[in-house]
């Protein structure tokens, strides 16, 4: 999902913890999220470019070139950066209030920050277009789900509505010019913080007309666990037919193919934001982040698409980052997390992150080690509560939201009991332990060292294979 374009003009502790907060209720319809700091103990300006349902695992990174130089090898790339959960709403949620998904009620703003109030944002039961959460100089927030012609925006409280014309239309390039519109009129003394947020490639996957006849040739990987049958694991992966049926696969492969072709308009956003971003002798005090809210699956055991699982494919993102202190060319194995980003942001606006209630911890340490110290975590929590209607029954229904969905063959990809809570550790030991909250407390265990595509369930085998796990469970709790 995306939406809005906002600028503030709020105090140091209200560009923090506040005004991070109030944005998590509606940045998952944003398009361009704008704060300016009056009073910022550090000057640096931050830009973070937030796609939609980028996967990193199946190839997500190849069509933003552009983006991977500018960005990624001009700073550093996290090759462990996970969503705490793979969903929109409660990702977005946690990526700006710097909190695991089942702490978000306690944020100072709990009923905006569910997954209701995210997708509904500018229907009347929700505030209606007018309603602005406080603290921006600007706000352009998208009505509804994500679109890339005929949708709705908020402009500081105002309804503005585009059609279809690619010129002042297509909402990628709406965002980039906004943004280089911002950038021309900014302040010189006052450093920014600016989100944008397209829709890409998120469906409908519309690419702009000068790329859409691009990758013909591109299909979905074949490798890891594509097609594969979810031998001993939960029920919701033991119930898609396998092999997939021929219609399945072309309808994913096509998927595939628009989702890469919508990205090369994201690049295009990346190449012209870092040039204006030089024009105005502004880069080199930039942070320039690229992530994305999760990953994305394309057949992987035989699921057709969609997000919301707990294997690699769907929660590990995107990450790149550029800034003052960070040495190019570097690629770090430190697990982050986008509960991370929230503290980092703070870090980098010199708030003092003991003074805010954040289950995530600043990286800046670990890409600009000049600036500041701090450790790595050894462990994370991932987690996500299923779309759905309780059932003694678990059995899919064939009709209801986040249920069973037809491309042309409907498969179940969701369901109340996909319910789970998973701990992921990669330091000394590169295994995950996920629960699950249904009637058989079902419980998978992988070793990705020796099977990075999870492909083994290896809880049934115990001995030595959990040894190392059950030690680090034995000493686990959560806050």
């Amino acid at each position: 999902m995306a939406g809005a374009e906002a600028i503030g003009r709020p105090s140091v502790g209200h560009w923090g913890l506040q005004s991070i907060v109030r944005a998590a209720a509606v940045c998952l319809s944003l398009v361009i999220c704008l704060v300016r700091c009056t009073d910022c103990a550090k000057p640096s300006n931050i830009v973070f470019i937030l796609t939609d349902d980028q996967d990193v695992v199946l190839g997500g990174m190849t069509p933003v070139k552009k983006a991977k130089a500018l960005i990624g090898d001009a700073g550093v790339y996290f090759s462990n950066a996970f969503a705490v959960t793979p969903l929109c709403c409660p990702s977005r949620s946690s990526i700006l209030t710097g909190r695991y998904p089942h702490n978000h009620e306690q944020a100072a703003v709990p009923d905006l920050l569910r997954g209701k109030y995210l997708n509904q944002y500018g229907k009347k039961e929700a505030g209606d277009v007018a309603y602005v959460p406080p603290g921006w100089d600007q706000w352009h927030a998208l009505v509804g789900n994500s679109q890339y012609y005929n949708y709705t925006l908020s402009v500081n409280g105002k309804e503005e509505k585009h059609g279809d014309s690619y010129d002042t239309d297509y909402l990628t390039d709406l965002i980039v010019n906004r943004s280089l519109r911002f950038l021309d009129d900014r302040s010189p003394q006052h450093p920014f913080f600016m989100m944008l947020s397209p829709p890409a490639p998120h469906s409908p996957w519309t690419a702009a007309p000068q790329y859409a006849k691009t990758f013909s040739n591109v299909k979905a990987p074949r490798d890891g666990s594509f097609d594969k049958p979810g031998k001993d694991k939960h029920w919701l992966l033991r119930q898609p037919l396998n092999p997939m049926t021929n219609s399945s696969i072309d309808f994913l492969d096509n998927a595939f193919r628009r989702r890469w072709q919508t990205l090369l308009s994201v690049d295009d956003l990346v190449e012209k934001v870092v040039q204006k971003l030089q024009d105005i002798k502004e880069l080199n005090n930039t942070y320039v982040f690229f992530s994305s809210d999760h990953g994305y699956h394309t057949g992987q055991f035989s699921l057709p698409i969609d997000k919301r699982q707990l294997y690699e494919f769907d929660i590990r993102v995107p990450l790149m980052v550029r800034g003052p202190g960070i040495k190019p060319s570097q690629t770090l194995k430190d697990p982050v997390l986008n509960i991370d980003f929230g503290p980092t942001f703070l870090d980098i606006a010199g708030i003092n992150l003991t003074e805010v209630n954040m289950d995530g911890q600043s990286f800046l340490p670990q890409m600009a080690p000049s600036l500041r110290n701090g450790t790595s975590r050894p462990y994370f929590l991932v987690e996500y509560t299923g779309e759905g209607h309780s059932a003694p029954d678990p059995a899919c229904p064939k009709l209801g939201p986040g249920l069973s969905q037809c491309f042309p063959d409907c498969v179940c990809e969701d369901a109340f009991n996909n319910t789970y809570a998973c701990v992921r550790t990669l330091t000394n030991y590169n295994m995950q332990y996920c629960e699950f909250a249904d009637q058989e407390s079902f419980v998978e265990v992988y070793n990705l060292t020796s099977d990075p595509h999870q492909l083994e369930n290896i809880v049934k085998k115990g001995g030595r294979d959990l040894d190392p796990l059950l030690r680090l469970l034995s000493t686990f709790q959560w806050e």
